[in-house]
């Protein structure tokens, strides 16, 4: 195994360092997490953040059986893709900006319960849907991962590729539900959802107008 590391470091250091900035590149995986962690709570925040890694491993997945090739090399099944996710996102959105929510000034500290599977089939679905994941991927194991490159390293770039996501938005729901910052957040409650809507509308449209990997 140590053979093999050394074998493939300018790869790994490679993948590794586009998963670390991948992670923390704004989309629509970031607002939805800020939004639950503010709106719901830390453990639906960290709940959602897990969702999010599990379909980081579905992606993971495709892409090591191979199929990422097949998706590159397939227009209408990107293009499938793509509308997908700018579907749901605008769906998403449109809830979040159409969602009444007339809280009084007690009620205005408190968080909106949310059981623990939805908050991790909202965030599975949110990544799972998101064109830009499906691109991020496509791009490594097409362009930066040799055709040589053994199975075993290819499931460590899709483990440390999970990592980069799961400690980054767990660190953003760490801070934001810390009880000296929440507060703040909670009496901008019906802001944080409309400018959420506005923000996940902009990147579905923005997504739409993608035309290749």
């Amino acid at each position: 195994m140590e053979v093999l590391i050394n074998t493939y470091m300018a790869e790994i250091i490679a993948v590794s360092t586009i998963a670390i900035f991948m992670a923390m590149l704004p989309g629509a995986d970031f607002v939805m997490v800020t939004r639950t962690s503010i709106h719901n709570g830390r453990l639906a925040g960290l709940y959602m953040s897990l969702g999010m890694c599990l379909s980081v491993c579905i992606h993971a997945s495709y892409s090591i059986a191979g199929l990422a090739v097949i998706i590159t090399n397939s227009p209408w099944l990107f293009t499938a893709i793509k509308y997908l996710g700018a579907t749901y996102l605008i769906y998403i959105a449109w809830q979040l900006l159409t969602t009444s929510t007339l809280l009084n000034k007690d009620q205005n500290n408190k968080t909106a319960q949310i059981s623990s599977f939805k908050a991790l089939r909202l965030g599975f679905t949110c990544n799972i849907l998101n064109p830009k994941t499906s691109i991020f991927f496509l791009s490594i194991f097409t362009q930066v991962v040799s055709i040589d490159t053994p199975l075993i390293i290819q499931m460590t770039y899709g483990l440390i590729i999970m990592l980069a996501h799961f400690i980054w938005y767990s660190g953003i729901v760490l801070l934001l539900s810390h009880p000296k910052i929440l507060p703040y957040f909670n009496k901008q409650k019906q802001k944080i959802n409309r400018v959420s809507g506005f923000v996940l509308m902009i990147i579905a449209i923005k997504l739409t107008l993608v035309d290749s990997i």
